[in-house]
């Protein structure tokens, strides 16, 4: 199988200064990524196209895959729909998989497996297997993941299944569970509650012992015009939500209208705007761009579509605007993103999104930059598919957007985003869409990790793989 690596060439950008006269220093390196090697989680993995995805890499897990202490750990639903937890020493070839007593209960894309560390037990936990419905929920023994090589890799090691957070239930209408470490390493869950186009986001929080359900943040309530018609319900779809460097958490969303009298047509959809907020409470206040307070988690006062100050890039519902996509949060803290929809040199008005985004859709790196205003570079790549693109910062603030199929672009902070160029083709993949990210990896030892499958037909089974690329260390 061949694989083609591009290395990027930023050397222009990054230009070497002089911090002592007569002393060169090394010119902080560009954006590349060096082939590492493929392993095979599954020859046989589950395989049904829904909602234009699979169930095994949906890009709204957090995390299906994930590193913690030298191993890395990876979540998916073989051809018989068990659920399966992995792991192996980070870098190594070999998996150990461990069968879960949970069977994928639909056809269903969304239903996706989501694990998070809880850093206070040493606890990995699993939630799974939920659409606007009730959730699964399993956690392993204390101390699994701060010594992985004094316990078996067994099923014992994991309780029970539950539908409840150890009894606490949360809604009965939930989806995209979506784990995330606070600073001093309790674990928190957000969550859905509600459905497509009349939801609200919210919180739980696991304290090393138990959990509790922090509440609503978002509103579904409101009225939103455009140039069309009104909407009065909706949801708030996250890009990610992320903690910096200085223990601030941060949420890029766009929101999806209710109603379809928003849009120009039928057969576009309803998502509109690039909204951002931050809280600097362990999101129990949630605050605009101005640092207005915008909304409590818990409260009667919830992040609204009326609220003033959410919105940092303004598009209407006439684009194909894509939700959940990716974001990212730099060494200074600041936030970034990857957005993308078709741009108005194409028409200003979608009638397939599956069809147009396909032809015409692009990506945009959104950010804000040193002095606070935001900055948007569309990535001049085409998308050639409806699908999403996850964003990744490596620890000189690079940025990497792996498209769809595995493509990967970067582009150097030197050169302030405006660089973007292709890095690796996909070569040799065969990979269906969209992949999922190890996030925690790319901190622990500088390499880009992605989960994928193969493309199939039908229901037909495919290899699940893990790739990894070098970055610049």
């Amino acid at each position: 199988m061949r694989r083609r690596t591009v290395l990027a060439t930023a050397a222009s950008a990054a230009m070497a200064a002089m911090a002592v006269p007569g002393i060169a220093r090394a010119a902080t390196p560009g954006p590349s990524v060096t082939w590492k090697g493929t392993t095979q989680l599954d020859a046989q993995a589950v395989f049904f196209v829904s909602y234009d995805g699979l169930v095994n890499n949906n890009s709204f897990q957090k995390n299906g895959l994930l590193t913690y202490k030298g191993h890395q750990y990876a979540a998916w639903y073989t051809s018989t729909g068990n659920a399966v937890v992995a792991r192996r020493v980070l870098g190594g070839a070999a998996w150990s998989t461990v069968t879960l007593p949970h069977r994928l209960k639909a056809s269903d894309s969304h239903n996706v497996i989501s694990m998070g560390v809880s850093r206070g037990d040493g606890r990995l936990h699993l939630n799974m297997d939920s659409h606007s419905d009730g959730f699964f929920y399993v956690k392993s023994a204390p101390g699994l993941l701060d010594d992985p090589s004094a316990t078996s890799w067994t099923p014992a090691v994991f309780g029970a299944v539950q539908t409840t957070l150890d009894g606490l239930a949360l809604t009965a209408q939930f989806t995209y569970p979506q784990f995330v470490a606070t600073p001093e390493g309790r674990l928190q869950l957000s969550y859905r509650a509600g459905i497509s186009g009349n939801g609200r986001n919210a919180l739980a929080e696991y304290d090393g012992s138990t959990w509790t359900n922090l509440g609503e943040w978002s509103a579904s309530t409101g009225t939103y015009t455009s140039a069309h018609g009104s909407s009065t319900a909706r949801n708030m779809y996250l890009h990610g939500i992320d903690y910096d460097v200085a223990g601030r958490l941060h949420s890029f969303f766009t929101w999806r209208e209710q109603n379809g009298a928003v849009m120009c047509s039928g057969g576009g959809i309803t998502n509109h705007d690039t909204g951002y907020v931050y809280s600097d409470d362990r999101g129990r206040t949630w605050r605009n761009d101005a640092g207005a307070v915008v909304g409590v988690t818990g409260g009667s006062d919830k992040v609204a579509v009326t609220d003033g100050g959410l919105v940092v890039d303004a598009l209407d519902p006439d684009h194909s605007l894509m939700n959940q996509e990716s974001q990212a949060t730099d060494s200074a803290g600041r936030p970034h993103a990857i957005i993308s929809y078709v741009p108005g040199r194409f028409g200003q008005c979608t009638t397939d999104y599956v069809g147009d985004r396909t032809a015409h859709g692009r990506a945009f790196h959104l950010r804000k930059n040193a002095s606070g205003g935001w900055q948007k570079t569309e990535i001049p790549i085409a998308l050639g598919s409806s699908q999403r693109t996850k964003l990744v910062l490596d620890r000189y603030d690079n940025a990497y957007a792996v498209f769809p199929f595995g493509r990967i672009a970067g582009a150097s902070r030197a050169s302030g985003y405006t660089d973007w160029t292709v890095l690796f083709d996909g070569s040799g993949l065969n990979a269906f869409g969209e992949v999922v990210i190890d996030e925690l990896r790319v901190r622990a030892d500088d390499v880009l990790s992605f989960m994928y499958q193969e493309k199939s037909s039908g229901t037909t089974p495919s290899a699940l793989h893990v790739v990894d690329f070098a970055l610049p260390a």
